[in-house]
């Protein structure tokens, strides 16, 4: 297929196509999406997500700056810096069908770098922040050879887990003065994050969102002691691979990785002006380095693959049925849902296994 050799060679214009190609679920995308699978799994996938208004678009900006223009040194050389993909997902309107697509908008800064991919594109009514094409895109970009990838979701709160999933590494990005401290708390959105980000650090009420944070932290990794009697004293020892300090909370600016433990760091940042994004980066290349080191990447690689196929399972399966029943067999059943003479449960089983008059 030309468009997949002229993509592996490096052509922007080729990928910008190919990209249009998996996201209508065409068959030349399914086909070059198995073609380039082997050639994909190289790519650190990071994710970011937060309520809107946290500055997420702002600070994929200033990351991607720094990713590029700061050169790693190793033994006195400098190193090519990684290339770059950006994915970001917008919200479709559910009335049009439409989107805005205005990240390219904030993120003027990055072009002109052709070490830089940008594709924007809509969640068509997808839920979890995500667009249902997303990992087929990310795929195509990974054996493309960008060796960074930054997936920016919608924005919409407690509801965008399905970063977590995907990533390797997930930036949670919250801001002060947008609400109750307490909502940073709530199940879902925090407990999927690698790295905790307090944008726009200069405005009021930064030092209650970081010690809001700092208290969610000690709850979700909470020294558990073992005890032991020492010269017939009963005293409390930190458990094997938790966190050392006698009990304190554990400091999620420092270093997070203790034994098998990682504790996601706070990091302030004010993405208007990059106050912070070295700090940022410096905790996403830890945590790079922690996944490796432990084995977590391979087993991350390998829960978003599975998630990957359950999805395309329901998904062909449910085609499939879809194709064995007639819509008028359809709507007669959803008729006596809708008259309370069958119950949902009842309708499903009487869909798949027959039994219509």
């Amino acid at each position: 297929m030309a468009l997949i050799k002229a993509v592996m060679e490096g052509n922007r214009l080729a990928l910008a196509r190919l990209l249009t190609q998996v996201e209508n679920d065409t068959a030349a995308g399914r086909t070059a999406l198995s073609e380039l699978f082997p050639s994909t799994g190289r790519a650190h996938l990071i994710g970011v997500t937060g309520a809107p208004g946290t500055g997420k678009s702002a600070l994929v900006n200033q990351l991607a700056l720094y990713l590029r223009r700061s050169p790693e040194v190793d033994g006195g050389e400098a190193q090519k810096p990684p290339q770059v993909a950006i994915v970001a997902v917008d919200p479709s309107s559910p009335f049009t069908g439409g989107a805005l697509l205005g990240d390219r908008i904030r993120m003027r800064d990055l072009i002109g770098d052709s070490g830089i991919f940008i594709r924007s594109m809509a969640t068509r009514g997808s839920l979890g922040g995500l667009a249902s094409a997303t990992a087929g895109v990310v795929q195509v970009l990974d054996a493309a050879g960008y060796e960074i990838i930054l997936i920016e979701t919608v924005g919409a709160g407690q509801a965008e887990v399905d970063i977590a999933r995907l990533a390797h590494t997930t930036l949670v990005i919250e801001a002060p003065g947008l609400g109750d401290d307490i909502q940073a708390i709530k199940a879902g959105i925090l407990e999927i994050a690698d790295v905790l980000v307090v944008n726009k650090a200069d405005l009021p009420g930064v030092e209650a969102a970081e010690r809001a944070l700092r208290g969610m932290l000690h709850l979700a990794h909470p020294v558990r002691h073992e005890f032991v009697s020492h010269h017939g004293e009963r005293m409390a020892v930190p458990a094997a691979g938790e966190p050392q300090g006698g009990g304190s909370p554990p400091d999620p600016g420092g270093s997070k990785s203790s034994g098998a433990l990682w504790i996601p760091p706070i990091r302030r940042t004010i993405a208007t002006d990059g106050t912070g994004i070295p700090e940022l980066a410096a905790s996403i290349e830890e945590h790079y380095n922690y996944l490796r080191q432990t084995g977590e990447w391979q087993q991350r690689d390998q829960a978003r693959l599975q998630t990957e196929l359950d999805v395309l399972l329901r998904e062909t399966l449910m085609a499939r049925w879809r194709d064995s029943v007639s819509e008028s067999q359809y709507r007669q059943v959803l008729q006596e849902v809708y008259k309370r003479e069958l119950s949902p449960w009842q309708a499903v089983d009487t869909l798949i296994h027959g039994g219509l008059a």
